[in-house]
C-alpha cells in the first residue's frame, strides 16, 4: 500500500493571520508546478476568506526557499517553447496574485531565498529576514536567467544593482539585502518569531478597507506621473473618508 504523499503546501489560520508553509524541506521548499499551483490557489481562497486579514508565507526546515526545482527545471529541456512558457507564467500568476490580493502578504525568510524564492519574498508586501539569511539569484551559474524576477528586482534595487546581482548571482546578506530594499526588516534569529508575531498582529489590527486601499494605491503609482499619483491619491483619499473604518476610527481618537 502506497503512503499518502504529504502536501507540499501546510496552511493554518490563526487570529486573523493565514500563514502559508512551503513545505519541501528535503528539497529546500524548491518551487515545482504542485507547490506554485497549490500556493496560488491558498491566496485566492483567502481573498474571499473574510477572517483572514493578513497572509504569512514561510519555510519548513532551514531555508525559505531555494528557488525552482532543478529536476523539474532540467526536464522542462525537452518541452515546446509554448508549454515552457505557460509554465513560467504560472509563477508571474502567482506574483501578480500576490500584488491584487487586497490583504497584505509577508514573507517570513530564514536561511536561504534564491532565485525564484527570493523573487516570492520580495513579492510580497513586507519581507522580515533572520540576521543571518542569505538572498540572491544564481541562475546565470546555472546558465539560466532570472526572468521572472527581474521586473521587481529592478523596481527594488535600480538597473545598475539589479544588473549586479544577476550577472554575478552574488549572495547578500540580509543586512546588504536591507540596504538594497530587498527585504523590509531585519531582525535577531532570537527574536525573529517574536518579531514577527508582533508585526502580523500590528497588520492584522489595522482597518481592512483602508489597507486594501494603501496596498492598491502603492502599486497602482506604477508608471504614473506626479501629477497623475496625486490625482488618484485624491480619489482613494476620497473613498477612504467615505468607510465606515474611517468614521468609527477618527470618533474614537477624539473621545475625551
Amino acid at each position: 500500500m502506497s503512503t499518502p504523499t504529504e502536501s507540499p503546501l501546510q496552511s493554518g489560520c490563526q487570529e486573523g493571520v493565514l500563514t502559508l508553509t512551503l513545505n519541501r524541506p528535503d528539497k529546500r521548499n524548491a518551487l515545482n508546478h504542485a507547490l506554485i499551483s497549490a500556493l496560488d490557489a491558498a491566496l485566492q481562497q483567502a481573498e474571499l476568506d473574510a477572517t483572514v486579514r493578513v497572509v504569512a508565507i514561510r519555510g519548513a526546515g532551514k531555508d525559505f526557499c531555494a528557488g525552482a526545482d532543478l529536476a523539474e527545471l532540467l526536464a522542462s529541456a525537452d518541452s515546446t517553447p509554448a508549454e515552457n512558457e505557460a509554465a513560467a507564467l504560472a509563477l508571474g500568476g502567482l506574483f501578480l496574485r500576490i500584488r491584487a490580493l487586497p490583504k497584505p502578504v509577508v514573507a517570513l525568510v530564514h536561511g536561504r531565498a534564491l532565485a525564484g524564492g527570493a523573487g516570492l519574498a520580495t513579492a510580497c508586501d513586507v519581507a522580515v529576514a533572520t540576521a543571518t539569511s542569505q538572498l540572491g539569484y544564481p541562475e546565470i551559474q546555472r546558465g539560466f536567467v532570472p526572468a521572472m524576477v527581474m521586473t521587481m528586482l529592478r523596481r527594488h534595487v535600480g538597473e545598475k544593482v539589479a544588473f549586479d546581482l544577476v550577472a554575478t548571482g552574488r549572495l547578500l546578506t540580509s543586512a546588504e539585502a536591507l540596504d538594497a530594499g530587498l527585504v523590509s526588516r531585519v531582525v535577531p534569529d532570537t527574536e525573529w518569531e517574536s518579531a514577527s508575531a508582533t508585526i502580523l498582529a500590528q497588520l492584522v489590527g489595522a482597518s481592512a478597507s483602508a489597507m486594501a486601499l494603501t496596498k492598491r494605491q502603492l502599486y497602482e503609482l506604477d508608471g504614473l506621473s506626479y501629477a497623475d499619483g496625486i490625482k488618484l491619491g485624491a480619489r482613494v483619499n476620497a473613498l477612504a473618508r467615505a468607510h465606515p473604518d474611517f468614521r468609527a476610527a477618527i470618533s474614537a481618537f477624539l473621545k475625551p
